[in-house]
């Protein structure tokens, strides 16, 4: 029986027998699946359990495969395949958190993208976070992509007005009612302010990280929104994207991070240190040095050639005083 479980003869002959077309097909398909599952798992706790369940799957198949082969336990593979019956059922109830947050995702996402952030808008939120990191004043802004944030929004205070540095930093100022929780910037409108985000578990991040971090990551693992924080004991900025934390980023790294994220093109600004070198070969770099000296040569004979001005005094009239006699 080992030589029939290790014989990829008859695995050949079956995979002959279908269309090539088909089998690649398929294997897409099964591709497509795991990269969708492995991409929305990554930076979650269902990321660390799927590796578990994965190596303890492939090691028990192969374990009761090679004895039941060698030794002829046929009961033991009876009772591994119920076991894996039931493990799917198991496996949805390890798995309810996330399963619960791609179906979210799912009747969230817009089929239609609708309207983003703008860099004028980029450029607003910026320099918001730079104030406010300056002066040490919390904030936690959460930038909507394709995901919908209005389930998250049901005690939140409705704001609809634009996006603006002087806003966001009025409604961060400390000792005012909307500065602990967050806000949602939604396309060119920041729209609700006081929104109490999912906070991530304790284990995911450094215990020096506090309840906005925490709610920073927790929403972008239950969403696609690109979240902003601003530490109110350190003023570090860090953006949370997917459930992972970029921490300590300064003014131009914050800028590049969003429009990336958002997907807008990174402004370049003008230099005139910055501008490119153009290297020409020899040959090129003697004709276009002499192009230049010929008009300079041809300038400088002109120059040569006129008379040179001067004083011409009027001819003194016949019979005037100034002729000697």
């Amino acid at each position: 029986m080992l030589d029939e479980f290790l014989d990829l003869n008859n695995f050949l002959t079956a995979l002959k027998s279908v269309p090539l077309w088909q089998v690649v097909l398929e294997l897409l398909v099964i591709g497509a699946v795991v990269y969708w599952v492995i991409r929305f798992l990554q930076g979650t706790r269902g990321a660390r359990l799927l590796k578990g369940i994965v190596f303890l799957l492939i090691t028990l198949y192969l374990g009761v495969r090679l004895l039941g082969a060698v030794l002829d336990l046929s009961r033991l593979e009876i009772l591994f395949d119920q076991f894996l019956f039931y493990a799917a059922f198991a496996i949805i109830i390890v798995f309810q958190p996330e399963l619960r947050r791609a179906l979210m995702r799912l009747g969230e996402t817009r089929l239609f993208r609708g309207s983003q952030q703008t860099g004028d808008e980029i450029e607003q939120i910026v320099d918001a976070c730079s104030t406010l990191s300056r002066r040490r004043i919390g904030a936690l802004i959460a930038l909507e992509r394709d995901v919908g944030l209005g389930g998250f929004t049901e005690e939140a205070t409705r704001i609809d007005g634009d996006v603006s540095s002087a806003l966001l930093q009025t409604i961060f100022h400390p000792n005012t009612a909307l500065h602990d929780l967050g806000v949602i910037v939604s396309g060119n409108r920041i729209a609700y302010a006081g929104v109490q985000f999912p906070l991530a578990e304790s284990g995911d991040l450094p215990r020096e990280l506090g309840s906005r971090h925490r709610a920073a990551v927790g929403l972008s693992q239950e969403s696609d929104a690109v979240v902003i924080v601003v530490s109110e004991q350190t003023g570090d900025i860090s953006i949370a994207d997917r459930g992972q934390l970029l921490r300590k980023r300064s003014i131009e790294q914050l800028r590049q991070d969003l429009y990336e994220r958002m997907g807008q093109s990174v402004p370049i600004p003008y230099d005139e240190d910055s501008r490119p070198t153009v290297i020409m070969p020899p040959e090129r770099t003697k004709s276009a040095s002499r192009i230049i000296e010929r008009p300079e040569a041809e300038s400088a004979g002109a120059t040569t050639a006129a008379p040179p001005a001067s004083k011409s005094a009027a001819p003194p009239a016949p019979g005037g005083a100034g002729e000697s006699p």
